[in-house]
């Protein structure tokens, strides 16, 4: 994190799922997690929302949301192990994932995803979730509920729907297999695509631009922003047969397989 700002929030020792950093008005969330490869597990999520409010107490203007190392997974996405083994919404509005996905993009500042390396299911909504995305050549994007029989929540398919091309997000969800960092960059997934060496200099020049920038108007941007784009109206009837077509799915046989081929460490058998 060489070129990112020192002024430390609270001491980092070895062993926390996350280090922070906060300097120049610029808040710094790193994901150091690399023995699970950053998996969105409870442990990490609550550590990442207490890092948000520690920024928001502090008047963060933007916030830079990493990977500690750049290695070859940026973040596998929702650790699978705390997923209900079946019978049971593994997405439910009160799932740790999804109250950080609500928590980024309430944030009243710009969060600004800098990837290095491939992002895995959860973590891909993740990054959607961010208001800006610096990325380099090693980047790839993959939304992976199809490989284990996760019938994705509502809210996470519009986040993606409302992003990307309804055939590329057709692509990704049935494929489960990843699109390249120069395919995210046409797609408008990627804002700022450059090679590995630049990264954090691209990322850091971004965030600095937008902390010397108005505050106020900028929060009250980003929060007209994100109400506009979540005017989607949806009848009643409509949302409880979306919900009936997932129901289907977490309590029927493809679920359960999935978690536990998952589980055991093998291919499932749809």
């Amino acid at each position: 994190m060489d070129d990112a700002p020192t002024e430390d929030l609270a001491a980092n020792p070895p062993g926390l799922p996350i280090q922070t950093s906060f300097g120049d008005h610029i808040g710094v969330i790193a994901l150091n997690h690399y023995a699970k490869r950053n998996a969105l597990s409870e442990e990490v999520i609550a550590a990442i929302l207490a890092a948000l409010e520690t920024f928001k107490t502090a008047h963060a203007r933007v916030i830079v949301l990493r990977s500690a190392q750049n290695n070859k997974v940026w973040s596998a996405g929702h650790a699978v192990d705390e997923l209900p083994v079946a019978d049971r919404d593994p997405l439910p509005y009160d799932d740790p994932l999804e109250q950080l996905l609500r928590a980024v993009k309430c944030f009243p500042a710009p969060v600004i995803a800098m990837v290095h390396g491939s992002v895995w299911g959860g973590a891909c909504d993740l990054v959607l979730a961010c208001d800006l995305v610096v990325a380099d050549e090693t980047a790839g994007f993959a939304i992976t509920p199809a490989k284990i029989g996760v019938p994705y929540n509502i809210v996470g398919i519009l986040n993606f729907m409302s992003q990307l091309p309804l055939s590329v997000v057709k692509e990704m969800f049935f494929t489960a297999e990843p699109i390249d960092a120069i395919r995210a960059h046409h797609f408008g997934l990627i804002n700022r695509l450059v090679p590995p060496a630049e990264l954090e200099k691209a990322t850091f020049d971004l965030a600095q631009t937008i902390a010397s920038r108005s505050p106020a108007a900028i929060s009250a941007f980003k929060e007209a922003m994100r109400a506009l784009s979540a005017a989607k109206p949806i009848n009643p009837d409509t949302y409880e047969y979306l919900h009936g077509l997932r129901r289907k799915v977490y309590m029927g046989a493809d679920y359960r397989e999935g978690i536990a081929a998952f589980l055991e460490k093998r291919t499932p058998k749809f």
